[in-house]
């Protein structure tokens, strides 16, 4: 029961949503331009840093909320923290309310690891600036964490850990398939364009 109750917690606390919030607010639906995602790199190439760094300390923010609620409520149970992370993950690319059509998850699973285990999250922030900057590929960076983290918390927690965020891992993955298919064709927005502002509206 108390696994149920942490998933179920996770999942409605990562259906929130900031960039919806702020299409309302901005009267600018973003899921008709950039990538079509209610997330934070395409918030940020539709409305800018301001918006999008507030919609990425949102995403951050719920799954982290989800993992020490988790925690402190059934604080003998090993496993909850991870399940309210990845419930948190699965409900911001998956939210009930918006026919399950979401933003990609990155913020929300990088939240998710910076409650679980705070300095490899930071360690891994550093190398995907690094890779996305190198890059000037925002996906890089994700995909660069959401295949070191449950490899190292595996080894430091245990396989089943491992196991419980292959699930969002793999989710994610599957949610940026178009984006590794236009990063081989070249046709990728790149970081760089967002911060001149001419990749806004590009799909």
């Amino acid at each position: 029961m108390h696994y149920i109750i942490s998933v179920f917690l996770g999942y409605l606390l990562g259906c929130s949503n900031m960039a919806l919030y702020l299409s309302k607010i901005n009267r600018v639906d973003v899921r008709k331009g950039g990538s079509g995602n209610l997330g934070a790199s395409n918030v940020t190439m539709q409305l800018g840093w301001g918006a999008g760094v507030l919609t990425a300390v949102h995403d951050i923010g719920k799954s982290v909320l989800a993992v020490v609620l988790a925690r402190l409520l059934f604080p003998d149970a090993v496993y909850v923290g991870a399940l309210a992370g990845v419930a948190s993950v699965l409900g911001h690319i998956f939210p009930f309310y918006l026919k399950f059509k979401g933003g990609k998850g990155f913020a929300s699973y990088l939240g998710m690891i910076l409650a679980l285990n705070w300095k490899f999250a930071l360690v891994i922030l550093v190398l995907v600036a690094v890779v996305t900057i190198v890059t000037d590929y925002i996906v890089a960076g994700t995909t660069l964490t959401i295949l070191a983290s449950p490899v190292y918390l595996g080894i430091t927690g245990g396989w089943l850990i491992a196991l419980i965020l292959c699930v969002a891992t793999a989710v994610i993955l599957y949610k940026h398939r178009m984006n590794y298919v236009r990063m081989y064709k070249g046709t990728e927005p790149g970081l760089r364009g967002a911060v001149r502002g001419d990749d806004r509206v590009r799909k």
